[in-house]
């Protein structure tokens, strides 16, 4: 039952649309009548409001944190475990690629996604942000950015591999390496 009540309200979290928020609130078009159509930071930039893209980044960025952190700090204290992190994590991207408060038309989540990775692994989340500012800076493709920083970084960098020179089990037998 908690793990539904942490799906269902990170859902809703995942739903608030903050380019539609900020545009509103600054008196801006909505974002989904111009450009791309899609509600996020790159096409609310096209308005020329660098203050309204700021915004929709950062809020994007913080409710995908939000929703996760929460988990991963208190979930503990009402019995949850890393899989309420997980459905934290895929209910807020899916809350904000199809937000139920604005008729399911959401944004592509790669602030959203940001901002997950950054509560499940700060380290990790920093390095991909700082991979998407510069794609984005020197080839001006937002998407671009988006793809290059999700390619997986290699799992020894992450922990989960054996590191540098490891071949697979056995592998370094058959090459004479020693370990």
């Amino acid at each position: 039952m908690n793990n539904l009540i942490v799906a269902v309200a990170a859902y809703l979290i995942g739903s608030i649309s903050f380019a539609v928020v900020v545009s509103a609130a600054m008196g801006l078009a909505d974002p989904r009548s111009y450009g791309s159509g899609n509600p996020g930071a790159t096409n609310v930039l096209r308005t020329g409001n660098k203050l309204a893209a700021i915004l929709t980044l950062l809020g994007d960025a913080f409710k995908g944190w939000l929703a996760v952190w929460l988990v991963v700090h208190f979930g503990a204290r009402f019995g949850l475990d890393s899989t309420a992190i997980a459905l934290a994590a895929i209910a807020v991207f899916l809350g904000h690629l199809y937000p139920v408060f604005f008729r399911f038309q959401g944004g592509k989540g790669v602030a959203t996604a940001a901002g997950v990775l950054l509560a499940i692994h700060p380290a990790l989340g920093l390095a991909t942000l700082l991979t998407w500012l510069i794609i984005a800076f020197f080839f001006r493709y937002s998407s671009l950015a988006a793809l290059v920083a999700a390619v997986p970084h290699p799992p020894s960098k992450h922990g989960h591999g054996h590191g540098h020179g490891h071949h697979g089990h056995g592998d370094h037998h058959r090459h004479g390496a020693k370990r």
